[in-house]
């Protein structure tokens, strides 16, 4: 990747791209997702360990997620996600003044949430592996306006120490090639919790000149303090 933005906050160390396991009732709120919003071929792009395409499925709903984690067999998955499981918690109980804790209890029963989390992802990847695609961004094996929704969570703006406005826009203009309707994105300050404002205009006014109606949406959720509002982007 390129180097990042010079104006770019800087962010606390996070390591390596964390693979979280959140779940369908999380993806809801973070992106204020109604059953109508769920009509349609619905991608989960990073889908990381996430439960959400297990429930979707279930409730008949036309989802797929994609992730290069993807690539490992699932056993070793799983392995790597009861690692990052405790990663997640570390961080968040050493930061705890940084999340709202009002619908999580506290670092432990999250974890606790988002472990059964991943043993649903886990059973369903083994049900309907082709389900789950390993490719990552900037390019994706699927056709223009493959699906209908695209939801991307905590990898663009999280990253934002080591994804550039170059990075964000091509993973932008490729999830929006994929999208018939729309890409909804969340959320849109960095792992420690700082605002991009340089970086979210920088890439916003790129794409309204490709032609994309781009807007900034509040959402009722906002577990990490700030971080009440996802982009949504439309062609």
């Amino acid at each position: 990747m390129s180097a990042p933005d010079a104006d770019a906050p800087d962010v606390e160390a996070f390591g390596d791209y964390l693979v979280s396991s959140r779940d369908a009732e999380e993806y809801r709120a973070m992106f204020a997702l109604s059953d109508a919003d769920l009509a349609g071929g619905v991608l989960d792009c990073p889908g990381g360990g996430s439960s959400f395409t297990a429930t979707a499925r279930a409730a008949g709903v036309d989802a797929r997620a994609v992730d290069p984690v993807y690539a490992l067999p699932v056993d070793d998955l799983a392995a790597q996600l009861r690692e990052e499981l405790e990663r997640g918690r570390a961080w968040m109980t050493a930061r705890s003044d940084a999340y709202r804790w009002d619908d999580h209890g506290d670092p432990e029963v999250l974890t606790r949430r988002r472990a059964a989390s991943a043993a649903a992802f886990v059973a369903h990847r083994r049900a309907e592996p082709d389900r789950y695609v390993a490719a990552s961004l900037p390019q994706l094996p699927m056709a223009d306006g493959e699906v209908d929704l695209v939801l991307s969570s905590h990898l663009l703006f999280t990253y934002a120490d080591r994804l550039d406005a170059a990075a964000h826009l091509a993973a932008l203009r490729e999830m929006l090639r994929v999208a018939r309707r729309q890409v909804r994105v969340y959320p849109l300050l960095d792992a420690s919790g700082h605002a991009l404002p340089d970086l979210l205009a920088g890439v916003v006014a790129d794409l309204r000149r490709d032609g994309v109606r781009a807007r900034v949406q509040a959402v009722a959720h906002e577990f990490q303090r700030g971080a009440g509002r996802m982009l949504v982007l439309e062609r």
